[in-house]
């Protein structure tokens, strides 16, 4: 079984916030062809229930549900896969638990020696960043666009974080930034649709937003 594309919007939320399947809906149509469920609050019962309701909403949708950080609720809502940041535990503990077929996603913030160590383990795709003032992550190290074209010989897909906007965005796709993972400029707008589709004009092979 193929894995399916890691390419376009790269949708993340972020923390609880009421209307929260109608704003990841509203991406959805937008274009996003990823969603990231990312919420790094306590509450178990409420981030399992948000979990499966988003991933039967990106089923419905055909798009790819990613879970930040926790493997065991990535397991528990048979999430597509897992996204692992440099304290969220190991790659191949994270492949023994969820299987072959998921995606795994590790954060390489400014480091292509990460990258490569990330994509030699079994990584599905490598995300680099922050690119740019990230009001989410005020303090990451900030990555080069540079390295996205260093990157290239990985042989995976490479995602940009951190402060895109559709009107910088365009250079992280000429470098050859395969998605782009976007919380504020995406769900901080008035109107979340028209800013996902924004940025998956930039993929236009991968548009999925007049449906």
């Amino acid at each position: 079984m193929n894995k399916p594309s890691l390419r376009g919007l790269y949708a993340i939320t972020d923390g609880p916030r009421d209307d929260l399947l109608d704003a990841v809906e509203q991406a959805l149509a937008g274009g996003a062809r990823l969603l990231q469920y990312r919420d790094k609050t306590s509450d178990a019962a409420r981030r399992l229930a948000e979990a499966r309701a988003l991933q039967q909403l990106c089923r419905t949708r055909d798009a790819v549900f990613i879970v930040n950080d926790d493997v065991a609720l990535a397991k528990a809502v048979q999430a597509d896969g897992v996204h692992l940041g440099k304290d969220d535990g190991d790659l191949a503990e994270a492949r023994a638990a969820l299987g072959g077929e998921a995606i795994i996603g590790v954060s390489c913030y400014d480091s292509l020696d990460r990258a490569k160590r990330a994509a030699g383990a079994g990584a599905d795709y490598v995300a680099f960043g922050a690119f740019f003032p990230s009001p989410t992550k005020p303090h990451a190290p900030r990555a080069s666009i540079e390295l996205l074209r260093q990157s290239a010989a990985l042989g995976v897909p490479r995602v940009a974080i951190g402060g895109i906007t559709p009107d910088n965005a365009p250079s992280l796709v000429e470098a050859g930034a395969d998605a782009l993972a976007v919380i504020s400029a995406v769900f901080g707008a008035a109107d979340i649709r028209a800013a996902a589709q924004r940025f998956a004009r930039l993929y236009p092979c991968n548009r999925k937003s007049d449906r």
